[in-house]
């Protein structure tokens, strides 16, 4: 089963700003390596909207066959139209996924009925089961609970990554927590409090550059160890805040290349973080740096 800290990797691009397979090995194989129960490929953290259909294919290929097995692979699949979205999770979910993470609609939204039918049309046609992707602060809309309750039951939709970072409203998802219904945390900051009702992990920035610690957080947690569980997140919730000085990714980028990863840039709209806030992450990861590894 799923479980426990699953990294939203990030997508390492060249000086030349194209896809660096050679930097994406040695991440996929660093995580593989260090503890962390999952990769996240094609997700928000990953600049999945400003990648090509072609890009996106090949960096699936390139990662089912690097990781090979070693530890579960998500494949984000998700889009505004269903037909897309139905079209991509099913591709992927052919090359090789073990499971595709499906964000609801964006810009165009829909009504509740709508939303149902989109995730079911995915999920009738993924190979693999489907991580359903609420996170209202980017799309404009959330999952509602009447539509959880209804999709909770479709046998091949396995869960949700919940990151609207409402506690009310998670508590209510967590009704529907079951042997076939599993919940994630989307927020790193709230680790503790979301798998205290029923989340059995985190899809997480955070693990890009402590993937020992986020598991270590996440194992505690599953052992019921909440005390000690809460002692690690909140020593880590300035580095966590940190990471969100500016939009996801810009940030844990910046961050990973400071710390020796070699992840370039970013694809336009983004842009490099500013001087003032890059000074206050560099001062807050050098303030734990020793508790990162």
């Amino acid at each position: 089963m799923l479980k426990g800290s699953i990294v939203a990797l990030v997508t390492p691009f060249d000086k030349f700003g194209q896809v660096d397979y050679i930097e994406l090995g040695k991440l996929l194989d660093y995580h593989c390596d260090n503890k962390t129960d999952g990769i996240v490929i094609l997700g928000t953290t990953g600049e999945a909207s400003c990648l090509t259909f072609e890009e996106e294919a090949k960096i699936v290929e390139f990662s089912v066959k690097r990781v090979n097995k070693r530890i579960p692979l998500i494949v984000g699949s998700g889009s505004n139209e269903t037909e897309k979205a139905v079209v991509m999770s099913k591709k992927y979910s052919e090359l090789g996924a073990d499971y595709v993470l499906v964000i609801t609609p964006y810009y165009n939204k829909t009504n509740e009925s709508g939303l149902i039918k989109h995730f079911q049309a995915v999920a009738d046609a993924s190979k693999c089961p489907v991580i359903m992707y609420n996170v209202p602060g980017r799309t404009g809309m959330s999952i509602s609970i009447h539509a959880i309750e209804v999709l909770s039951k479709h046998p091949n939709i396995y869960g949700i990554k919940e990151a609207s970072g409402n506690m009310s409203y998670s508590s209510k998802v967590a009704k529907y927590i079951s042997d076939d219904f599993h919940m994630f945390s989307g927020n790193d900051d709230i680790i503790v409090p979301m798998m205290s009702i029923g989340a059995e992990g985190v899809i997480s920035v955070l693990a890009n550059i402590a993937p020992i610690k986020t598991h270590e957080i996440c194992k505690l947690c599953l052992n019921n160890d909440f005390k000690k569980a809460n002692e690690i997140q909140l020593k880590f919730l300035d580095l966590i805040n940190s990471l969100f000085l500016e939009v996801n990714p810009i940030p844990v980028k910046e961050a990973m290349n400071y710390l020796g990863f070699n992840v370039g840039g970013y694809r336009a709209p983004l842009d490099y973080m500013s001087d003032d806030n890059k000074t206050k992450l560099i001062n807050i990861i050098e303030s734990i740096k020793e508790e990162i590894k």
